[in-house]
């Protein structure tokens, strides 16, 4: 099979041709039919994170959607044919296993969920990882419930994700997003407001904001714009480290907890959500051979929606 290969920091990937991947007794083989570029890639290929790498030379991509071409012989959950989604993990293909820049995908299976029929395999390789991960910061560590204010700090992958299911739960949502090219669309899918700074809506009394931007400063503008006895749910990883006003924390009481990738339940629900048009991911098709142009545009900051290579 054809697969795109990472190698080493700093170096492009590299096409080379593996031996396609024979399942374990608790393994399946998934053709890949979709793999989303996500951001987390730049992240192994310049060494920010390779460390969480379970081996290099290694085949990345994480956001991976395809059909079952065979199975281990303890297998009982699907039969060739299935049509799958891989939530991203870190002991998952991708990050500790080869990954979805290939034609053939070896996961174990009890890793995959079984895709909504009515779903297309583009849409759907967004929602194993951003839209899991938003849906893990809405629903489970952010307790919206309808009726509630809710801020979004960042309107990129996570946050595009995080207004619509913000917005299918009830919320009415604001979000801060230095790109103000990006403002029309987030007021298009029903945002009430849109500022580059979240605390030009401290008057609104949010009882919600989560932080899909993470970079310094965002959790202390969230501080100062949250209610009192809010909720803050930090996401981003756009810096190691940010300081922030304890005395605003303390005397209004702020809850603020942290939210990671999600769990299979969570990915069956953002799936379904997208599924039934509660939740429409914004992508844009690429060919298989495009993947490396691809994560350079990503890395350049040069595209807004989510490329997904269609096999």
């Amino acid at each position: 099979m054809k697969a795109w290969q990472f190698t080493a920091i700093d170096e492009p990937l590299h096409m080379v041709d593996l031996a396609d991947p024979e399942p374990g007794p608790t393994d399946i083989i998934v053709d890949t039919r979709a793999v989303g570029l996500c951001h987390s890639d730049i992240g192994f290929m310049n060494g920010t994170i390779t460390a969480l790498l379970g081996h290099v030379p290694i085949v990345l991509g994480h956001e991976i959607v395809g059909t079952v071409s065979a199975v281990g012989t303890d297998v009982t959950e699907f039969v060739k044919g299935d049509r799958v989604g891989i939530p991203a993990t870190t002991d998952g293909p991708g990050t500790a296993l080869n990954g979805g820049y290939a034609q053939k995908v070896k996961v174990p299976a009890h890793l995959p969920v079984k895709l909504p029929e009515s779903l297309s395999f583009r849409d759907a390789a967004p929602a194993t990882c951003s839209g899991r991960t938003a849906y893990r910061a809405v629903h489970t560590a952010g307790q919206v419930e309808s009726g509630m204010k809710v801020g979004i700090i960042g309107f990129g992958g996570l946050g595009y994700f995080g207004v619509q299911i913000a917005l299918a739960a009830g919320a009415t949502v604001f979000v801060s997003e230095l790109n103000e090219s990006r403002w029309p669309l987030a007021r298009e899918l029903g945002a009430k407001g849109c500022s580059k700074d979240i605390r030009d809506f401290e008057s609104e009394q949010l009882d919600l904001i989560i932080d899909f931007a993470g970079a310094d400063g965002t959790l202390d503008s969230a501080v100062d714009a949250i209610r009192h006895s809010g909720r803050i749910v930090e996401v981003g990883l756009g810096a190691e480290t940010s300081s922030v006003s304890i005395p605003n924390i303390t005397m209004k009481e702020v809850h603020i907890v942290g939210s990671s990738n999600g769990t299979k339940d969570e990915a069956r629900a953002i799936l379904e959500l997208v599924a039934d048009g509660s939740v429409r991911p914004h992508t844009e098709e690429i060919a298989f051979d495009d993947i490396p142009a691809g994560l350079h545009r990503l890395e350049q900051g040069k595209t807004d929606a989510r490329l997904i290579a269609v096999l």
